[in-house]
């Protein structure tokens, strides 16, 4: 694998299931990014994954994430400097609480493998 290089456009290249919209990042043989918006004052759609991790970092405005995986369930407060893991089946659902939007930059372990990966 050559050294990916990708760089942050103004419209983002896909809605994700969630709803987000996700500007695609660099991807490399073992894992990928993407930089994730939620307008103000928005609520995503509860999705999970079938194959996939994420690490997010959030980077911009404030709001919330709910995470549930079996029996444990919770919500985080998300703002500048906040990370947080989602591991493989774990259903999640976040809003933006800020007048600006909700920003994320997250890390996929693997690589993000298609449209049929969130449900």
């Amino acid at each position: 694998m050559g050294f990916a290089t990708q760089h942050l456009d103004d419209a983002p290249d896909v809605v994700a299931p969630d709803g987000s919209e996700v500007h695609v990042l660099a991807r490399g043989a073992r894992g990928s990014m993407a930089h994730f918006t939620l307008p103000p004052n928005a609520v995503s759609r509860a999705v999970a994954h079938r194959t996939v991790d994420e690490l997010w970092y959030c980077i911009a405005g404030h709001g919330r994430m709910w995470r549930r995986s079996g029996e444990r369930e919770e919500i985080v407060v998300l703002g500048p400097g906040v990370s947080l893991a989602i591991p493989c089946g774990t259903w999640f659902q976040f809003c933006s609480d800020s007048a600006g939007p909700l920003q994320v930059v997250a890390v996929t372990i693997p690589p993000w493998p298609g449209e049929d990966e969130a449900y």
